[in-house]
């Protein structure tokens, strides 16, 4: 077996973990089982959950069994916040978003039909273990291995408890119910290793020392570092909220756009994260990135390589055109209308509903200028364009025919100002 751990080392993904040297043997000796886990607090999982499985894969590459969990019964508590209690969401809910995390999941360790060795995912959901448990069984045989002490340690626990929000006991259990996944996962699949966030580190090590107690076994983990922003906001945070990786919360366009637009600084500090790419490769691409900013390689390799791993190659296509579309180096006709709607929804658009307004008002709508004055001076300059034809009269009206897939029109300002018209419902007669 290869050292994985070193790779992952290279990469910066491990905060913390278990004695080391007894993990490099553990992993030496043998096909490991090891698992992490995913709650169904949401629909869809987002970009933040992606360093989970960028180590997933690496071991899973090195020729360990990856077990994924989606937590039917965790998620119908939720993992303590550091600010408020979560809003518990019913049953049907969180089943429904169970199998779709579930499918969600399930591109990221396909086994490739050409590499051997690579072992295809057990999926679980902890439901099946958890819900037949009673009450008693659950404070007698599990909860009185956990020390209260120990508990109240965890940072997030702690926060509650000196806020005014305080925290529940439902809540506050939690740690217990992901500990004994650790076990169940050891006794029916052999697992002996657990990764999550560093935030989790609190739970992965009560999942180890339950399996010890209960099962006289030495298990191991290790968390990945929690992401961030060189400017202090939160990683996966845009201006519409979280970037997901379910395409119709957070469209392919978005999400290529995303990595594309991340800051230099931070870009550099990803790159290892998220690219399967070889050592000497990104390094090159950092030192280039450098020499070249404008250029934004290391964010291009970003958004082309986690783009194709998340949607696939024929979203990153779609992607790839829609951005040189808007930009005029290339055909708009040629994208489909759901690309050219996601794209333009990101861009910024307007609905226009009876008689079509002239370009001039159209700019001005679009707010791509401030008022007709200034629509029809850019004009004037050569600086106007609908569908990425340069506009000669600020009081035409695009006819039928300049309508594109989907009813859309494409204004531009200058080279990088665009926004959208899409057409709304015809005038009443």
């Amino acid at each position: 077996m290869s050292d994985v751990i070193d790779e992952l080392h290279r990469r910066g993904l491990i905060a913390q973990s278990t004695d080391e040297d007894a993990l490099r043997k553990h992993l030496a000796e043998g096909p490991v089982a090891y698992y992490a886990g995913f709650d169904p607090t949401a629909q869809s999982l987002h970009v933040g959950h992606l360093l989970q499985f960028m180590v997933l894969r690496a071991l899973q590459r090195a020729g360990h069994q990856p077990v994924v969990l989606v937590g039917g019964a965790t998620g119908l508590i939720g993992d303590p916040r550091p600010s408020a209690e979560r809003q518990l969401n019913d049953r049907s809910t969180v089943a429904e978003w169970v199998s779709r995390i579930r499918e969600q999941v399930a591109p990221f360790l396909e086994v490739p039909a050409e590499q051997d060795g690579f072992k295809g995912p057990i999926y679980v959901d902890n439901l099946e273990w958890t819900a037949p448990i009673s009450a008693i069984d659950f404070l007698r045989d599990i909860g009185k291995h956990f020390r209260v002490s120990q508990m109240l340690a965890k940072e997030a626990v702690s926060a509650r408890l000196n806020s005014e929000a305080g925290i529940s006991y439902t809540e506050f259990s939690y740690q217990i119910l992901q500990a004994n996944d650790f076990r169940e996962l050891f006794r029916r699949h052999g697992v002996t290793l657990q990764t999550g966030g560093s935030d989790q580190w609190g739970n992965l090590t009560a999942g180890i020392d339950l399996v010890r107690r209960t099962e006289s076994a030495r298990v191991h983990a290790l968390s990945t570092p929690l992401v961030t922003k060189s400017d202090g906001t939160k990683f996966g945070k845009t201006e519409g909220g979280a970037v997901w990786l379910d395409p119709t919360l957070t469209s392919p366009y978005a999400f290529f756009q995303f990595w594309l637009n991340a800051d230099d600084a931070d870009a550099r500090t990803w790159l290892p994260f998220y690219s399967e790419r070889p050592a000497e490769e990104i390094e090159a691409l950092v030192a280039e990135s450098y020499e070249r900013p404008a250029a934004r390689v290391v964010q291009r390799a970003l958004a082309e390589e986690l783009t194709r791993l998340v949607h696939g190659e024929d979203e990153l296509r779609q992607a790839e055109a829609a951005g040189r579309a808007l930009f005029g180096r290339e055909d708009l006709s040629a994208l489909g209308p759901q690309t050219l709607g996601a794209a333009l929804g990101e861009a910024g658009s307007v609905t226009v509903e009876g008689e079509v307004p002239t370009v001039a008002q159209l700019l001005q709508q679009t707010g791509l200028v401030s008022s007709l004055s200034e629509a029809r001076r850019t004009v004037k300059e050569g600086g106007a364009y609908l569908n990425n034809e340069r506009v000669t009269d600020p009081e035409a009206v695009p006819g039928e025919d300049a309508w594109l897939p989907g009813g859309w029109l494409v204004l531009r300002r200058g080279k990088r100002s665009v926004a959208g018209v899409q057409r709304g419902a015809p005038a009443a007669s």
